[in-house]
């Protein structure tokens, strides 16, 4: 079952919608294009428990330029 979430985009500021995949573990690290600008903005997850179910935190930070 994936967890419906939501990011800010760290280049143009948008309001993202995305889906976690709670299977892939607690804390996740992973690119992800704004659907709005499409910059790559480099997501940090941790899930936690929340009554009972679990929420997503993230994180967004911009990719870095490794050129």
């Amino acid at each position: 079952m994936l967890l419906d979430a939501t990011f800010r985009c760290c280049y143009c500021g948008g309001e993202i919608e995305t889906a976690v995949d709670p299977s892939a573990g607690r804390r996740q690290t992973y690119t992800e294009d704004c659907q709005v600008c499409c910059r790559p903005n480099v997501l940090h997850i941790v899930l936690e428990r929340e009554g009972n179910g679990l929420v997503a935190l993230i994180d967004a930070e911009p990719e870095s330029d490794l050129e």
